[in-house]
């Protein structure tokens, strides 16, 4: 079955107000590394909330990343945004937890300070639309493979390497790396990461299309 594309914010916001508000509604965006998800997530948060102030919230699954301490304990420092460094089973105890719970309290993840914060944010009642944005959101493989029956709505952003290559390059550089470090950490690690969630993630409900 072909997973149906879409080419805009706007009719993105089309499918999300289709979903039923009247219980809380959990919309995955699940793509590899520098696709874009964060910046999407954000976008249409703000769009929905133009219409229904702070009815819909956004969920980084970011904030669930192993600390440095654990990952160079384990020997997975250099490997850090890779499926195994996130601590995935309180991931998904987060998001039923979402399902059935009126306020949650959920971590979020500092990128200048490069750690998680537990508590730094809460899910309201009154939060019926919940944007989740993550890389493995869509992985087929144990555990993740538990999050597919847990999304109302699911979106696959689509990005050709050679873009997600610049755009990992051009981050790792923002943070301060030379450009020789900045091209290994891409090359290294991002990239592989970037592979597996395309050859191995399930078809999402809708696809966008950047070009």
């Amino acid at each position: 079955m072909t997973t149906p594309t879409v080419n805009s914010i706007a009719e993105l916001l089309d499918c999300i107000h289709q979903l039923d508000t009247q219980r809380r509604q959990i919309i995955a965006i699940a793509a590899p590394p520098a696709a874009g998800k964060s910046t999407l997530a954000q976008r249409l948060v703000e769009a929905i909330n133009q219409k229904q102030t702070d009815s819909a919230k956004v969920i980084p699954m970011d904030g669930f990343h192993l600390d440095n301490r654990v990952l160079s304990e384990r020997g997975l420092l250099a490997r850090k945004g890779a499926p195994e460094t996130f601590d995935t089973k309180g991931f998904i105890h987060l998001i039923k937890r979402l399902k059935v719970e009126y306020e949650v309290v959920i971590p979020l993840f500092d990128r200048e300070r490069d750690i998680a914060i537990a508590g730094a944010d809460i899910v309201r009642e009154q939060h019926k639309l919940l944007v989740v944005e993550g890389n493995y959101l869509l992985l087929n493989s144990a555990p993740w493979s538990e999050l597919h029956e847990l999304w109302d709505l699911s979106i696959w952003i689509e990005v050709e390497e050679a873009v997600l290559e610049q755009r990992l390059i051009e981050r790792w550089l923002s943070y301060g790396f030379n450009s020789e470090e900045a091209k290994a950490k891409a090359l290294l690690n991002d990239l592989p990461n970037a592979r597996k969630i395309i050859n191995e993630s399930i078809k999402a409900k809708y696809t966008l299309v950047i070009r």
